[in-house]
């Protein structure tokens, strides 16, 4: 029988908290911004690898987890690395409704 998982919802309002989400979301935004500015150029040399950006620096590896390992060696205070596989081919995407 096919069940979906159980989803947990919880309300957050420590202030800690919630400014750790928010420094997180903040490093994410210009680590995803840097990959938007150097897309070109990423997407023509790192094809086949995964890349990881951190500090808005870019990692590349064979496998997601050793491409955050050397982001997170280099940037350990940066929490909102941005991950990305980039195909091998470069292909047409269909999207449909």
């Amino acid at each position: 029988m096919n069940r979906w998982p159980a989803i947990a919802l919880r309300e957050v309002d420590d202030a800690r908290e919630l400014a750790q989400a928010r420094k997180q979301r903040e490093q994410f935004d210009r680590n995803s911004a840097w990959l938007q500015s150097h897309i070109a150029e990423v997407y023509a040399r790192y094809r086949g690898q995964y890349v990881c950006i951190a500090g808005e620096e870019l990692f590349a590896g064979a496998t997601v987890k050793g491409a955050i390992a050397q982001a997170a060696a280099a940037h350990p205070e940066d929490e909102g690395w941005f991950t990305r596989y980039i195909p091998k081919e470069k292909a047409a995407k269909v999207y449909a409704v």
